[in-house]
């Protein structure tokens, strides 16, 4: 099944840790050999700090030798260095703790050069005490306790006069790759919405970096939005109506169309008709440089109106996402929602309908399909009824109403503003870089 595996691709937009989650996936389904699995990881321990996790992956991949010594030095160095930093940050952590008064005015000011001014006074703290802290959450994320990270990553946002500055953001995508790594997708998902405002309101990035951290964030945002009860829509939102991560798509990452796709189809009753509409249109648009089973499905259906081949990729469908580890806890609700998406869209191109001939489109029995259509129709609000006598569903007319039609006529302005203010702030950054001689293609490193 790697033919459609996107993990490889996927990979090189993640912080090396988010990556050992899809590599314990996809040893679990054995899509690749086991032995070469093994080796990626002990690839990806070589620059982190989690050297007992190294020397397990070493002792599995090689059975028969001795654990090089220089894991044990490698060890030995890092707890030695745990030690250090917690002689330097632990004053900081323990007035987060037991400092009463500092957690009461915490809560009345965000701003953090007046904490800051606060803990210098009452505590001591220096200026340099603030970036251990920084350097001790990075350690601390590094050895995998993550946890720790995001409590101090937390503490330094906190403290931080310029929050907004190169290292504030680079301690936001650390605290966010932290909490999805610990499964809290609640606070996963508010870090990923501060990051998504930092990005798109940061005047110092050029064009260029402003492009890869969307597309960072777009790949990041995968976990939380499969995760999440209410990620779904605002993955659809971000990747289909954002003019600047649409760019992104289209640029840097087209095979994100699987998972925009995914969204739509796992639940239509909450999608309103033209969002279908808008995502023909984009997977049309990108056809060329990405397709599979999941966007041709769509295809089929909505431009070809070729049920037979529709219910072949459908089939397709279920082995790819059984694969997939952002969907897989999706099959049963994409698989129900697809026929509902065939059932529909055949319904409104046929005004009398053979049961027995619908069921072996959706892949049921007779009887079965005549239970879940009449289930269907209660909940879809279709004008429609059962001939159980002539074993015909018979469709009435439906036109769609006032309001409907005004949403038709109307969605693209959004869009269209969208997409007029990003080309204004883009000609301004421009000029200003211009007069200010700094070339707009400069890189920055801004990953945790």
């Amino acid at each position: 099944m790697a033919e459609f595996d996107l993990s490889t691709r996927i990979a090189s937009k993640l912080d090396r840790h988010l990556f050992f989650p899809l590599l314990e996936f996809l040893s679990v389904n054995k899509i690749y050999n086991e032995e070469d699995i093994l080796k990626g990881k002990l690839e990806l321990l070589k620059n982190t700090k989690m050297v007992d996790f190294a020397m397990d992956v070493h002792k599995k991949l090689y059975p028969e030798m001795e654990v090089p010594e220089s894991f044990r030095a490698k060890r030995n160095e890092v707890v030695a260095e745990l030690k250090s930093f917690r002689e330097k940050c632990n004053p900081v952590v323990e007035v987060f703790s037991n400092d009463e008064d500092f957690m009461k005015l915490l809560q009345d000011h965000r701003d953090g050069r007046h904490l800051f001014e606060y803990l210098s006074r009452n505590h001591n703290m220096q200026p340099d005490t603030l970036d251990a802290l920084y350097d001790y959450a990075k350690f601390q994320y590094e050895c995998g306790n993550y946890s720790g990270a995001a409590e101090y990553l937390h503490f330094f946002r906190v403290l931080s006069p310029n929050v907004n500055d190169q290292k504030g953001e680079s301690a936001l995508w650390g605290k966010l790759a932290s909490e999805i790594l610990m499964q809290n997708w609640d606070v996963a998902l508010e870090d990923l919405h501060r990051l998504r405002e930092v990005i798109d309101n940061n005047t110092t990035l050029n064009v260029v970096q402003q492009l890869q951290q969307r597309t960072w964030l777009i790949h990041w945002s995968l976990f939380v939005y499969f995760n999440h009860s209410k990620g779904r829509d605002d993955l659809i939102e971000l990747f289909l109506y954002s003019p600047q991560y649409v760019n992104a798509i289209q640029t840097q990452c087209p095979y994100i169309l699987r998972y925009l796709t995914a969204a739509v189809i796992i639940n239509p009753t909450k999608i309103r008709r033209g969002v279908f509409k808008d995502l023909i249109k984009f997977i049309q648009q990108e056809s060329g440089a990405y397709k599979d089973p999941i966007t041709e499905f769509l295809e089929h259906i909505y431009v070809n109106f070729d049920f037979d081949s529709s219910q072949q990729k459908l089939r397709e469908c279920e082995t790819v996402i059984s694969n997939d580890i952002f969907l897989v806890n999706y099959l049963d609700d994409f698989i129900e929602s697809a026929r509902r998406v065939i059932f529909e869209t055949f319904c409104r191109i046929h005004h009398r309908i053979n049961i027995s001939m619908l069921s072996e489109k959706l892949n049921m029995t007779q009887e079965a399909a005549e239970r879940w259509i009449v289930d269907l129709i209660r909940t879809a609000l279709l004008d429609a009824k059962i001939d159980l006598k002539e074993g015909h569903v018979i469709m009435g007319v439906q036109m769609p109403s006032v309001y409907e039609q005004i949403i038709e006529k109307t969605k693209s302005l959004t869009f269209k503003t969208q997409y007029l203010m990003q080309s204004i702030e883009k000609k301004a950054s421009m000029q200003k870089s211009s007069r200010d001689g700094n070339p707009i293609w400069q890189g920055q490193e801004s990953n945790y």
